[in-house]
């Protein structure tokens, strides 16, 4: 079985509960068991099912079958790609996690602070516990932000 980037691309539904993968809707969210799995096979690599049931053992016991219905559902949402190997299936990521993290990441923007990304910055620095080191980080990427948007508008 092969599998694409395309149905990493947001939905839109059509009729009852029907999803056409046309990129007007919501980005694909992971649920955190999917995390975990796809935490699994970035370290890894690829992996069987049993070899990310071995590992996730010790987050969370989970049945095999459990493990390999996760697998499955990512492998037919293109999230990985599921080889034949022997007996079993050898799975690999497709979704890298930078990707992953952008996906989500917009997702949550546009689902709690209605699309703007300063909303989700602002409520950070307001509601985290951040330190010295972490608001001089921030303000660094700000200036650089900054810096290359002035690049872009001379």
């Amino acid at each position: 079985m092969t599998c694409s980037y395309d149905n990493l691309m947001p939905r839109k539904r059509s009729g009852a509960g029907a999803s056409r993968n046309d990129g007007t809707d919501q980005d694909k969210m992971l649920s955190g068991l999917q995390a975990a799995v796809m935490r699994i096979l970035w370290k890894r690599g690829s992996a069987t099912v049993a070899e990310v049931q071995a590992d996730l053992e010790r987050e969370r016991p989970l049945a095999h079958n459990t493990v390999a219905t996760v697998l499955t559902r990512l492998a037919k949402d293109g999230i990985v790609t599921a080889e034949k190997s022997g007996r079993s299936y050898l799975y690999s990521p497709v979704l890298q996690p930078q990707q992953a993290r952008q996906s989500m990441i917009g997702a949550l923007v546009r689902r709690l602070y209605g699309g703007r990304p300063a909303a989700l910055a602002s409520h950070l620095v307001r509601d985290s516990e951040l330190d010295a080191e972490d608001l001089d980080e921030l303000e660094a990427l700000i200036r650089e932000r900054r810096n290359a948007l002035g690049k872009k508008n001379r």
